[in-house]
């Protein structure tokens, strides 16, 4: 099962035949876009530029997607569908278990630079609500803070939240750690360790071992 940012499932199958080739070829024109958007920018990234990473014409490209504003849609998703493998959403879920999914995720960023400049460049851009990824972040970020908010509200009711933290402010504060700490490790990744510097954040938060 695979899971999207609103918290929904969708059944994921096995394809066979020509829907493989397809499903196959719409994976390399997602990790394309998603190198060409990490190196260009949504804006100055070209379908051009994509379609020649894959080997295929750009009429050829826009037979899977129709236009720009739909690839940068799958491939916010495709990116979605790899961050939300290390956070369970089902009914695993809890407090410290996604607090430590968090500290995972921070660890297999650092393992995917182009990605998180990706993710970087976009949430910058998408604060302009005539761009294609705004309502994206804006949905994103509200359900993570709620996701997040969720996991520390569990750890509050094990008795294991600091004095004077609410789950709310965790959660928001969890979130304005990791993206800062992506921005700096993107301008010098020898200067901090986003794992480390995530996992002393949450010692501030929580009363148990990290």
């Amino acid at each position: 099962m695979a899971t999207t940012t609103s918290g929904t499932r969708r059944r994921v199958g096995k394809p066979r035949g020509s829907y493989a080739k397809t499903d196959e070829k719409r994976r390399a024109i997602l990790d394309a876009a998603l190198e060409v958007f990490a190196q260009s920018g949504y804006r100055s990234g070209s379908i051009r530029d994509i379609a020649e990473r894959v080997g295929m014409s750009e009429a050829g490209l826009l037979h899977h997607f129709p236009n720009k504003s739909t690839l940068l849609a799958a491939v916010l998703e495709r990116r979605d569908d790899r961050a939300v493998q290390f956070i369970p959403l089902d009914e695993n879920f809890g407090g410290r278990s996604t607090v430590n999914g968090l500290l995972e995720l921070a660890s297999y960023n650092a393992s995917e630079p182009g990605v998180v400049e990706l993710y970087c460049t976009l949430s910058a851009e998408g604060t302009s609500p005539d761009h294609p990824a705004h309502q994206y972040f804006i949905d994103r970020y509200e359900w993570s803070r709620g996701m997040i908010e969720r996991a520390f509200t569990i750890i509050q009711a094990e008795g294991d939240l600091r004095p004077g933290v609410t789950p709310a402010s965790a959660a928001a504060r969890t979130l304005a750690m990791m993206d800062g700490l992506q921005v700096q490790w993107l301008l010098d990744r020898d200067v901090l360790d986003m794992t480390e510097e995530l996992r002393n954040f949450f010692r501030t938060i929580v009363s148990y071992e990290l």
